[in-house]
Parts: structure tokens; sequence; C-alpha cells
């Protein structure tokens, strides 16, 4: 019997929900039945899943008032989960406009011409998804959506920190029986995540490099792919040339939104040195303008810590910052509130890169600015780092931008803006050095690393036999 797990209210510190995981014999049958289903699946073709999964948006559209409810009860905040939700429904609609052409089978001529060439695309049976807490919804469909169009049934882990979501989900997912016999959820926490892994054909994990370590290590035992998206430590560089209001707007904009609880969140600044102080004088006005969402879900724009134990490692980065001699110029500490915890925009400066702040992710609304001399100094500092999610670059002319963004060691760079791998999907990345492993989760790729292609080389008749002793 496995020990239920009590779920933390992120705004009133309450342990006030309890999810139970299920033990290894159940989780073993819930994979076989998924993995049973899944002949089907595949076989009533690409048009009958899309239907399938238009099915499954309307029926959670019916229940869009509990699953915000669930959202903000898992993370704390209001607007982000209404986006959140938006970009959930529209990532249906986008894979289902997109797989017919994606999946399309071909046939073509070869080198030698009495041989023609067809090509098949046969999808992994079983796709396990290991998902985290600060986007629940969205990273727990992120790859899911995509697997199920290609063919595959998926089993879904979401976060234990962040689980309520689950439950009108499946109330929607009741209503399509095709979907809902190769769509699991199962809860648990990483013992079950590991546990999973046992049963799939491919793994996506979403999380820590340090997890993501252990699910790449259990994938490579078993021989089967594992797609891991892990964490980052973005930089921003900003030239001498930039617009200083539109750089500080969009760097404000991508450290803190989600409260900094994101692998594509500004967690480092690097400016030139004419434009230093002027830049964070600009960034620490905007910052005072942003409000904490507390006491109520509606009062601000920055919502509570999700996880305890992320409070712990944002309070450990700036004290270690301060003990090192960087400057607070805003926020600075965690607060509790309510029984959450809490930590307003933060701007340091006087940083360096013998500092956590500087080279440790820190998942939080952190802001610490560097002053640099010369691009190649820029390039340097943003290039030192384990990390390599994305970046970016802000310069008064797309060509400057480009020039500087290309020597990044960054899956996706952002030109004059920061973090737009949240709203824009199309361009295919793949993680640098920790960052992750595996195929793109963005463009055409996201669908098609869940398919094995297959060829078939078809001899004409005519052909001379045996051919290949003759030449």
């Amino acid at each position: 019997m496995t020990n239920p797990i009590e779920v933390r209210n992120p705004r009133t510190g309450k342990f006030d929900y309890v999810i139970i995981p299920p033990p290894v014999r159940l989780l073993a049958q819930q994979c076989n039945r998924a993995r049973r289903s899944q002949t089907r699946w595949y076989q009533i073709g690409i048009e009958a899943r899309i239907e399938a999964l238009q099915q499954w948006k309307q029926a959670i559209l019916s229940q869009r008032q509990q699953l915000t409810e669930a959202l903000v009860n898992d993370t704390g905040r209001l607007s982000i989960s209404v986006l959140e939700i938006d970009s959930f429904l529209s990532t249906i609609d986008r894979w289902c406009n997109l797989a017919p052409e994606l999946l399309q089978e071909t046939a073509k001529n070869t080198s030698i011409p009495f041989i023609a060439l067809q090509q098949a695309s046969i999808p992994y049976s079983l796709v396990g998804v290991i998902s985290p807490w600060n986007f629940p919804l969205l990273l727990s469909m992120i790859d899911a959506i995509p697997a199920l169009l290609a063919g595959c049934a998926v089993v879904v882990k979401p976060s234990e920190i962040a689980p309520r979501f689950v439950a009108p989900l499946l109330l929607a997912l009741n209503e399509v029986p095709h979907l809902r016999d190769v769509l699991i959820f199962i809860e648990g926490a990483g013992e079950t995540g590991a546990a999973l892994i046992d049963y799939v054909d491919l793994i996506c994990f979403t999380g820590s490099v340090a997890t993501g370590r252990k699910v790449a290590e259990a994938a490579a035992k078993r021989f089967i792919p594992a797609f891991l998206e892990l964490g980052g430590k973005d930089p921003a560089i900003v030239l001498e040339s930039a617009d200083l209001d539109l750089a500080t707007s969009a760097i404000l904009w991508g450290a803190v939104v989600n409260t900094g609880q994101s692998c594509l969140s500004i967690e480092r600044i690097y400016v030139a040195e004419s434009i230093y102080e002027d830049f964070y004088h600009q960034l620490i006005a905007k910052a005072h303008r942003l409000e904490l969402a507390y006491p109520n879900v509606e009062s601000g724009q920055i919502g509570p810590i999700i996880a305890e134990k992320q409070a712990a490692i944002i309070r450990e980065h700036i004290a270690d910052a301060m003990h090192k001699g960087a400057i607070i110029h805003c926020g600075g500490k965690v607060e509790e509130l309510g029984g959450g915890w809490w930590c307003r925009p933060t701007v340091l400066t006087q940083v360096n890169h013998a500092m956590k702040v500087m080279t440790e992710e820190t998942f939080g609304p952190i802001m610490p600015v560097m002053s640099f001399s010369n691009v190649t100094e820029a390039v340097n500092l943003a290039n030192d780092s384990i990390y390599g999610l994305s970046a970016a670059v802000f310069a008064g002319s797309e060509e400057e931008a480009l020039t500087v963004a290309r020597q990044i060691q960054a899956g996706a760079i952002s030109i004059n803006d920061a973090a737009l791998t949240a709203i824009m999907y199309e361009g295919e990345k793949n993680a640098f050095k920790f960052s992750g492993l595996g195929g793109s989760r963005m463009g055409a790729a996201a669908l098609k690393r869940f398919l094995r292609k297959q060829a078939f080389l078809i001899k004409a008749n005519s052909a001379p036999d045996p051919w290949w002793f003759n030449s």
C-alpha cells in the first residue's frame, strides 16, 4: 500500500489536498491497458484522432471554471492560469491543424532506376511524460498532444506539488471514450516517475538537471529515447545601441512573469558600460510598480512562490550575493504572508560570477545586472554557464543583435524581446549543454520525434535478376 501525499496550497501554506500514488502493480496495469488500446488508436487514423481531441477540448471548455480554480489552487496565481488554459486549448487546435500534413506517407524514386522507396512513420506505442509544477497544465500537455496525434498512447505523471488540475481534465476525458483509453494520468512523487520509465517506450521529462540526469540514465539502461527539457540560467545582453525603454520593459517581463518560475526566465543581465546606470535605474523604477497578488489573487501581478523548497533557494541566492558584495535596490527578501511565501521583484548590481545568483538556477523574480566593456566580454559572460536553454539580445538594429546572438550557446535567442519561446512555438530548437537532451519540442520536430521511420524498398518486376551479380 502506498502512502498518501499531502499537497500544499502556495497561497495559504495549508496542506489541503491529497493524492494517492498507485502501487507498482497498478501502475503496470494502467500502462498495459494504454498499450493495448494504442493499436486501435493508431489504426483509426489521423482524422479520427483529431476528432477525439476536439471532443476533449469541447468537454474541457465545459469544465473551464473548475480547471481554472484547480490551477489557482495549484499555483496561487490567476492571470497566468487563465493564459495557461488558453495556451493549452490553442495547442490542441494548432497540432490538429498541422498533424495531417506532417503524417503523410511519401513515395519517391531512388538512385537505382528500378527500385522505388516508400516511407512510413510508426509511432512509439507508449510515451511517458513527467511534468513539473511551474506550468502544471501546459507542460503536462506540451509533449502529450503531439504524441497522441502521432498515434501514441500517453501516460502523464504530473508534479506532486501541483496535481489538482488533473481532476477536471479527467472529468472531461471521461466523455471521450477513444481518448480515455490512451491518455492516462497517474499521481505520485519521484518514485512513481522513476517506476514509470520501466513501462514506457519513450520518456519526456521537464524539470531539474539533477533529476533529468537520473531519467536519462534510467532510459539508457532500457535503451529507450529520452527527451529532456531541463534548467536554464538565461542571459540577456543589452548593447549600447539598444532602446532602453523597450529593453527594460521586456527584460522585466521575462524575469518576473510567473514570479520568475520558468526555465526560460531571464536570470542574468549584461549591459554595456555606457548605458549601465541608466538601464538599472529604469529597471528599478518599473520593478517598483509591480505588486504582489496579495491579499487577493486579483490584487497584483506577482504570485506566490509555488514550491516551498524554492523559497529556500531564492533566499540562499540573495544572501550569498549580499555576502559577496552585491547591492539590492528593490525587493531582496522572501516574505511570509498569509502562510504563503512571496518575493517582490528584486534588482541587484555589483554582481559577478562568483555568486550563485549568476551561475545557479534561481527560479524567482531576481534580476542581477552586470556591466560589460565590449561585445566579446558580453558573449563570454553569457556563455559562462552550464546551461544553454535560451537567451535575449537587445540592439539598435536586427543585424547588430543577430551578430551577437549567433555567438551565444543557447537553443533559442529572442531579438529585442525576451522569453519569446513562451508564446511562439514554430521555431525548432535544441537545448545546449545541461539544459536538455533530444529532439525539439517546438516546430514540426515536436511531433516527428514520436515516430520511427520505416522504409519500404520496392524492386520493379522489370528489373534484371539477379542484377547485383551482373554489375
